[in-house]
């Protein structure tokens, strides 16, 4: 039985390039907290977004080391860029780095933690799914003023 995915003869084989995509939710770009962020904080969401595959969530790497190979030449930048997606909720330490050649792993918080070993203590318990959302502007329903004293 057909169902679109066994490749028909009639579909040219180079519909797209080669290798994989990202995948991010038109949910996380179209927030309240994405629209906020500014466009070093977009790229390094990317950056990181890219290196999750199928079950990696929670080992996603943001150093200079591995930023530089992708184009990254200030730590100050990737800094500013890191703290305020971690403020906005958009990805979640699970292990804190420390010298000499110990790098943080970060989790984008659209999907589910993946089980891993090697985590801090502390990140699967405060790790929240979707906390870019929390602090998400609620709709007001506009307000008619009343007719007054009368």
């Amino acid at each position: 039985m057909a169902n679109g995915r066994n490749g028909s003869k009639n579909k040219p084989k180079d519909d797209r390039d080669a290798g994989g995509f990202m995948a991010i939710p038109w949910c996380v770009t179209d927030s309240a907290a994405y629209k906020r962020l500014s466009y070093p904080a977009k790229a390094l969401l990317f950056e990181i977004a890219r290196q999750f595959v199928r079950d990696n969530n929670g080992s996603l790497l943001c150093s200079m080391r591995y930023l530089r190979e992708h184009g990254w030449t200030s730590s100050d930048v990737v800094s500013r860029a890191k703290k305020e997606l971690l403020l906005s909720g958009f990805i979640h330490e699970t292990v804190r780095g420390h010298r000499p050649n110990k790098a943080s792993w970060y989790a984008v918080t659209w999907r589910g933690l993946d089980n891993l070993k090697g985590y801090d203590l502390e990140a699967k318990a405060t790790f929240r799914r979707s906390a870019y959302r929390i602090n998400e502007c609620l709709k007001i329903q506009s307000i008619s003023p009343g007719k007054g004293i009368g």
